[in-house]
């Protein structure tokens, strides 16, 4: 009589599934490939978690609640706009060059092109692409409402230009430039931004305050 199978980490599972998809994409990654990254049967993947495409879903959040979360945490900072893009972006390159982890952003590179049987999966990537450049522009609108940014400035176009830096960092990574040189266009890239940047007024103290 066989034994009863071993029990195993689910959350250690799906690390290991995020990171195959991370480093050869959805379809780069067969469930064979599956069963050797993370040591277990097929049957007891799919009872685990449904299919694969299930697990990609699962896997993308994980990525985006772990290390990919870095670019809300800086959106979301109690900081000047200049200073929460510039940590996104830098944050960005950190993250994509990493040696322990596979190079250039999950989203970004894991469905850039599909199969017409997982066009599905294609256009749900798409669609964390288009809600993260939406937060830029929202931040950005957020700034112009309070007085950090000139009057007049077409914060969707400013937003766009940015996520595609973003995004962008992620391509530069995946083809193998060094961390120093994508560290070193995110200046000339946020120019824009900079030339639109009203200074935060210090908040004058009340008389025999001081």
């Amino acid at each position: 009589m066989a034994g009863r199978p071993r029990e195993f980490d689910r959350a250690e599972a799906l690390a290991k599934a995020r990171d195959a998809f991370w480093s050869r994409g959805y379809e780069g990654v067969s469930m064979s490939d599956l069963v050797s990254a993370l040591g277990l049967a097929s049957a007891r993947i799919y009872a685990a978690f449904g299919s694969k495409e299930h697990l990609f879903r699962e896997a993308i959040a994980l990525y985006e609640a772990s290390e990919g979360g870095f670019a809300s945490i800086a959106l979301d900072a109690d900081t000047d706009v200049r200073t929460a893009m510039a940590s996104m972006l830098r944050d960005a390159a950190a993250l994509y060059t990493r040696p322990d982890k596979p190079r250039g952003c999950m989203v970004v590179a894991a469905a850039t092109n599909c199969s017409l049987e997982n066009e599905d999966v294609l256009k749900w990537l798409a669609s964390h692409r288009r809600s993260r450049t939406q937060s830029i522009i929202k931040r950005l609108r957020r700034a112009a409402a309070q007085g950090e940014l000139k009057h007049g400035t077409d914060t969707e176009i400013l937003g766009d230009h940015i996520a595609a830096v973003l995004h962008g960092l992620s391509v530069q990574a995946r083809d193998g430039v060094s961390r120093k040189r994508l560290l070193a266009l995110i200046e000339p890239a946020l120019a824009a931004l900079h030339a639109a940047y009203v200074p935060r007024q210090p908040v004058a103290m009340a008389p025999g305050n001081a």
